[in-house]
């Protein structure tokens, strides 16, 4: 008899997980921050660096610094800031939102360390004379020019310098006078003087006043000069945050136009829509009933992550979002794991209740053992990486522990409400499994694992695998032999501009613009985009901060659109590129522990060199496409790292469980069929999940942002061949290795006496 209150309870449940949701979802994702990729903004990484050599740069020392910088950002009413300190005396700066980044550079890399001189350089005040936020953007009484006003604390010395000064006769020998105090901002004896740079258009000094009406004896004074009104308020908040104690010197740096930051998120978002939708329907076409409730539970699963990246305050960014949708094709592999063991159980003749609780009992430690290895790439990838790619690892982390969440307990309550209600007895063809392929229990027979109604010896041709492998690697080291990777600036350091067009943009145009009007000669141009409306200028050499002002001024009043610039110095390349490699080292070393401690020493070899052969196809076909190698393609080998030992550790699991079904293997032809056998009880498994999470990658190869092609077509490469390797060449591996010394060592599984568990 059929229990309909439990199905009622499922809609009911299901129903308000659906309001829950309409009514929330808006708000939180609105007040999601968004990173710089998003909304546009920059980032500097500055290198501290003592004022003199008797200054020690202490954590004392830097936090004044940081406070210092916060002052000054907050004059320019940023509400999104994040100054942090890091390891080697570095704070990096992250401003999203600010629309003149130009300015802001300005601010908060200038030492705003004010001092009056005579015209000879002598110094008679510096900053500490001066009362503490007196300054101000005020106007001349006589001519209503912009002046920045301040005050001194002693009146009276001020009165003895400007008496000095007054009383100094003019030199007839000298081009410029002597009786003047000459107001320097971040004075350089050996670059700049009064006598270089009077007479000139712009002056390396703010003011040079002389005393004609006699000496003052007033506190206030008043720098004048060729100020518009922004720029002598912008003075007088430089004054008033005060000097830095520090000088700061800029190593690495990133900025992007809003314009950039806005179409990258549309067009991501749709991508990711269309990605989802996709993996949706494939679900529920494959996999029928259960496919349903998996809509649901992946559903429940986006809500929730957005929720928890707000409630932790996280920062969303492009590579973010890919982490996203990534994560729901990963996520969906706990529902087919555990649809995949239901279809078997069925298959075997059990009833759906019987099959229920067995193919969640068995695909348990499976998804378990999966997540887990895939959490360990993802917390390296977090510890090793830049900003950006942190926000990738950080919602990767987080969809790995949802996921796990939603598709093993939400699936079994919806799953379970239904199976309970015994409303799906007799109804095999709602798990999409044919009647007719359903054997029967009570007789003893049992199911062939079959493929397209086939079996296939996948063992017996172990040797065209490996053949096809060693091939391809000898190509793909031909090729990095011959080309070499096309490494970018976060390796190599340099400069990259992104140029925004509202129209189709010639490279030829683009070069010859940036070597007439500004003295720069690009190394390579590259026109991407829908419409080629996008140009990528690479520069072997760091632009100077000025230069990166002029060319955003002049591509924004051309075309409406801010570039893109970044820039790498060589340190801050050199240890991107150390970190990367020690990022792959560690993930594999975690997970070599892992796999061990779960498995064998032989499974976790095995699994290490399975994920090695995908990372290096990645690199290889990388080499020979010449796409530029930067620091996101690292997050997507770390990816693929993870995806690759999932896969491969779901085949190892069903080879363990088979093998404690035999209990004892005493010969490699045994070994072989037990091998042979797993992969094809795991290969729709396999297949199913590669599709879906390929769904979601090519959707963002193909309709993303043009700054993630590369990343997602390395993903595309990595899922081919982390799915190619896991099932015929680690579990393969094994089998060589494992079963070379099988006659004088069966694999026997026998029960220890204390724990009960099984033993090898």
């Amino acid at each position: 008899m059929v229990k309909r209150g439990r199905i009622v309870a499922f809609f009911l449940v299901v129903i308000l997980l659906a309001a829950t949701i309409g009514t929330t979802i808006t708000g939180i994702t609105k007040d999601i921050r968004l990173g710089l990729d998003l909304q546009g903004g920059f980032e500097i990484l500055y290198d501290v660096e003592p004022l003199d050599d008797g200054q020690e740069v202490n954590r004392q020392v830097l936090e004044a610094t940081v406070e210092n910088l916060n002052r000054r950002v907050n004059t320019l009413g940023i509400s999104e800031t994040n100054i942090s300190i890091e390891d080697g005396n570095r704070i990096r700066v992250q401003l999203a939102g600010i629309e003149d980044q130009q300015k802001a550079r300005e601010l908060l890399a200038t030492t705003a360390e004010l001092s009056f001189r005579g015209a000879n350089g002598e110094k008679y005040l510096d900053g500490s004379d001066l009362v503490e936020g007196s300054a101000e953007q005020t106007f001349d009484s006589r001519t209503n020019q912009p002046v920045v006003s301040l005050k001194v604390k002693d009146a009276s010395k001020f009165y003895e310098i400007s008496k000095e000064i007054y009383n100094t006769p003019d030199n007839p020998d000298t081009a410029y006078p002597e009786d003047v105090m000459v107001i320097w901002l971040d004075y350089k004896e050996a670059d700049t003087t009064f006598a270089k740079e009077y007479g000139k258009p712009d002056p390396a000094y703010l003011s040079a006043p002389g005393f004609s009406d006699g000496p003052i004896r007033s506190s206030s004074v008043q720098i004048s000069g060729n100020f518009t009104v922004e720029s002598a308020k912008q003075l007088a908040d430089l004054l008033n945050a005060g000097s830095l104690p520090v000088n700061l010197e800029e190593t690495y740096s990133t900025s992007v136009g809003a314009q950039f930051g806005e179409q990258a998120m549309q067009k991501t978002i749709i991508a990711g829509a269309i990605g989802i939708a996709t993996i949706f329907l494939f679900m529920m076409a494959y996999y029928r009933f259960p496919g349903v409730i998996a809509v649901v539970t992946l559903s429940v699963y986006i809500y929730l992550i957005l929720l928890v990246f707000e409630l932790m305050n996280g920062v969303l960014t492009l590579p973010g979002i890919a982490a996203l949708i990534l994560g729901v094709g990963m996520a969906v592999d706990a529902n087919i794991i555990t649809y995949e063991r239901i279809k078997e159980e069925l298959k075997a003749g059990k009833s759906v209740m019987s099959a229920f609780k067995a193919g969640n009992k068995r695909s348990l430690s499976t998804i378990l053992d999966a997540n887990i290895t895939t959490l360990i790439a993802a917390t390296v990838l977090f510890i090793f990486g830049t900003s950006s790619v942190k926000g990738f690892a950080t919602m990767l982390i987080v969809s790995i522990l949802v996921s796990f969440i939603t598709a093993v307990y939400g699936t079994r309550l919806f799953m379970g409400l239904w199976v309970k209600s015994r409303f799906l007895n007799k109804r095999p063809k709602w798990f999409g499994v044919k009647p007719e392929d359903v054997q029967d229990i009570e007789e003893g027979e049992e199911v062939e694992p079959q493929v397209l109604g086939r079996k296939f010896d996948f063992v017996g041709l172990r040797k065209r695998f490996f053949t096809i492998s060693i091939v391809l690697i000898a190509a793909g080291i031909l090729a990095l032999a011959i080309f070499k990777l096309n490494l970018g600036i976060d390796f190599t350091s340099g400069s990259r501009v992104s140029i925004l067009a509202n129209e189709q943009i010639d490279a030829d145009q683009v070069e010859q613009t940036l070597e007439d009007e500004f003295d720069v000669q690009p190394k390579q141009i590259v026109i991407s985009g829908d419409n080629n409306e996008i140009a990528v200028a690479r520069f072997e050499s760091e632009l100077s901060k000025g230069k990166i002002g002029e060319i955003q001024s002049y591509y924004e009043e051309q075309y409406g659109n801010t570039p893109n610039v970044s820039t790498v110095s060589p340190v801050v390349g050199q240890e991107l590129a150390k970190n990367a490699a020690l990022a792959v080292l560690y993930a594999s070393i975690g997970i070599i522990i892992y796999v061990t401690i779960r498995f064998e020493f032989y499974f976790a070899l095995t699994a290490i060199i399975a994920l090695l052969h995908d990372a290096f196809f990645i690199i290889a076909l990388f080499s020979i496409t010449r796409l530029e190698f930067d620091i996101t393609i690292i997050a997507a080998i770390l990816t693929i790292v993870g995806y690759s030992v999932n896969d491969t550790i779901v085949t190892f699991d069903r080879i363990r469980e088979n093998l404690k079904l035999k209990k004892k293997v005493k010969s490699f032809k045994e070994l072989a069929k037990v091998v042979n056998d797993s992969l094809m009880q795991t290969l729709a498994r396999s297949i199913n999940t590669v599709l879906t999470v390929i769904f979601a990658a090519v959707m963002l190869l193909f309709f993303g942002a043009s700054s993630i092609t590369n990343f997602s077509f390395a993903l595309v490469v990595g899922l081919l061949a982390g799915t190619y390797s896991s099932l015929f060449i680690a579990s393969q591996l094994w089998l060589i290795w494992r079963g070379k010394n099988i006659k004088d060592k069966p694999i026997q599984f026998v029960k220890k006496k204390k724990t009960g568990g099984p033993q090898v």
